[in-house]
């Protein structure tokens, strides 16, 4: 079988050796080529032509971000006639979500393990995804608060700071008590032209829960989303101290978040977001700029994984 692997050398929890052993393993069981990423959006542009060239897997070495740019990269050349190959996650990040929400093992040699008795036996399996406007999310994107904290954390790291569980908690907690619109937000959010959410502050809207995690803890927002379904919404309608923490500790729990001032919504197919003034937007914990409109589609059985 033709593969590429695709590895992103800056990934926060692999080491030169580590990956190494993997692309040794891996080597033996695929006829594999080897393409380490060099810049934003490699990724993305790698597993186009991997596409083109027929392909038959994509295997992602890296954190989340490099998932999500194999499988833009593999999605969004609609006109290519070419089959799209299936991926392959071996995690490097430092939440590696969608390979948790999957089952993969954290360890980059157990989830290699994992691949090749998939590869042997033929096992793969299809989820469903997201598309915030043309970008395809694997797990979540948000509107507002969450983006803002995303964006705020990609400039730290940009200074020579490594993305660790306390650079998010210290951003957040910094950031929130930045935010312009804490008792009130301007996000509207409207569900397959019926049901409709207005003055938000943050919005999330996921495929699958948990969302993320904080450390070995899961967050769960959206308790009932699953990759088999259409898109989760969850939304605050404000960020005032009290209630915002209230609503963190629920994350922590089984039920996810509720009571005044939460906003859910299940397996939605279409939704459009709009606001008074550009708003931060993320996709898989990338931050993609302001916008103060954007269009969520649910996508069904977007794409095979070897796991």
């Amino acid at each position: 079988m033709r593969a590429l692997a695709v590895v992103n050398p800056n990934a926060t929890t692999t080491s030169d050796r580590t990956r190494d052993v993997v692309l040794a393993a891996l080597s033996n069981d695929l006829d594999l080529q080897v393409a380490e990423t060099t810049h934003r959006g490699h990724a993305t542009e790698l597993s186009r032509q991997a596409r083109r060239d027929g392909v038959e897997l994509v295997v992602s070495v890296g954190g989340d971000g490099t998932v999500n740019e194999v499988v833009n990269g593999l999605l969004c050349a609609t006109a290519d006639p070419a089959p799209v190959p299936d991926i392959a996650i071996i995690p490097g990040g430092s939440t590696n979500v969608l390979a948790r929400n999957l089952g993969i093992p954290e360890s980059p040699v157990e989830a290699t393990g994992l691949l090749l008795d998939a590869l042997r036996t033929g096992r793969r399996q299809s989820i469903g995804l997201g598309r915030l406007d043309d970008r395809y999310f694997t797990f979540a994107a948000g509107f507002g608060f969450d983006a803002d904290v995303i964006r705020a954390v990609e400039d730290e790291r940009g200074r020579g700071r490594t993305s660790t569980v306390p650079l998010y908690v210290r951003t957040a907690v910094r950031r929130f008590f930045r935010q312009p619109e804490r008792r009130q937000g301007s996000i509207e959010v409207v569900a397959d032209d019926t049901e409709r959410a207005g003055d938000l502050s943050v919005v999330i809207v996921t495929n699958c829960t948990p969302w993320t995690y904080l450390g070995p803890r899961p967050l769960r927002p959206t308790p009932r989303s699953d990759f088999k379904a259409g898109l989760d919404v969850f939304g605050l309608a404000s960020l005032r101290l009290a209630p915002t923490l209230w609503h963190l500790a629920q994350l922590m729990t089984q039920r996810g978040p509720r009571g005044r001032g939460v906003v859910s919504m299940h397996d939605c197919r279409h939704l459009i977001m709009t606001a008074e003034h550009p708003q931060p937007a993320q996709v898989d914990g990338d931050f993609i700029g302001e916008r103060d409109r954007i269009e969520l589609t649910a996508v069904p059985e977007a794409i095979r994984i070897a796991y």
